[in-house]
């Protein structure tokens, strides 16, 4: 019987590298994505010393891959169809956090392009690719926080360069790039062929992990306030791990997830008609081929 293949974008370190301990020790054939090729690679060496002993999976693979740039999206979605990995399980758990407003190669700001626009383009591309198994599952790692984004219900801005011209909080930004992707990932969840699913899962506020002390800025300053209230890396990807192994396929389908189980979001992450403004516009922004309903 073939192994699960699993997907992890930032899964040279932090949560990422966590969730492919994990997953390794359920049997799963891991593929880790990084932006740098060497410590992407040094992770997965280390990744493959924890396959228990005698399991014939294959050792974890590896692909390098900017997902702050389009172009790089689309092409790891390529290589992967190109290797033949059909893929089991999709956790995009690739985030960031910026303090100042810049703007991609492809004209967006930065926190959306990565929070927002790689996994909805990965998770289209690959699809388009016929690179998804037909029981495949879509993990996104989304927050809490998203409660604090800040949207227009009526015309929302998916590319984030209204923050060029209003007040630029950072944690404001990250919250409204992840409202965005839960809004998204509610409308794919409709979309999605049938045996497919696709969640969002909250690891909580986790210490010992990059995005708050890379991120600089406000949420650097203030993560030193939450380590008495945060989790650990282990406990804190207690969620995505079960959703990628539990049987059968958690529901609700486009939920949000913390502890393991269902939970709520804000009201607004739970607006279907601005999860389907959310949809078309970063599909067309994207230049995507929605899927069908």
């Amino acid at each position: 019987m073939s192994s699960t293949a699993t997907v992890i974008t930032g899964g040279a370190s932090g949560l990422g590298l966590v969730t492919a301990h994990h997953l390794v020790k359920a049997g799963h054939s891991v593929i880790l994505v990084g932006r740098d090729a060497a410590r992407t690679q040094a992770a997965a060496d280390h990744v493959r010393t924890l396959s228990p002993v005698g399991d014939d999976t294959p050792a974890p693979r590896t692909y390098a891959a900017d997902l702050g740039q389009w172009s790089q999206v689309r092409g790891l979605a390529a290589k992967l169809a190109a290797d033949a990995v059909s893929v089991d399980v999709l956790v995009n758990n690739a985030g960031a956090a910026f303090p100042r407003y810049e703007q991609t190669v492809d004209g967006i700001e930065r926190t959306y392009a990565i929070n927002h626009h790689a996994p909805f383009l990965l998770t289209h591309a690959l699809f388009a690719e016929g690179a998804l198994a037909p029981e495949a599952r879509i993990i996104n790692l989304s927050t809490f926080v998203e409660k604090r984004g800040r949207l227009d219900d009526t015309d929302p801005d998916v590319a984030g360069t209204s923050w060029h011209s209003r007040f630029y909080n950072q944690i404001n930004v990250y919250a409204t790039s992840k409202l965005l992707s839960l809004l998204a990932t509610r409308e794919i969840a409709r979309r999605l062929p049938d045996g497919m699913s696709i969640y969002n899962a909250n690891p909580g506020m986790v210490k010992g992990t990059a995005i708050n002390s890379n991120a600089g800025g406000l949420m650097r300053l203030t993560a030193p306030l939450f380590r008495l209230f945060a989790t650990t890396p282990d406990e804190g990807v207690q969620t995505p791990v079960w959703l990628a192994t539990a049987s059968p396929a958690p529901q609700p389908n486009g939920g949000f997830f913390s502890r393991s189980q269902p939970d709520t979001p804000s009201p607004l992450a739970q607006d279907d008609d601005l999860a389907r403004i959310v949809y078309d516009k970063t599909a067309a922004l994207l230049r995507l081929q929605p899927l069908t309903t």
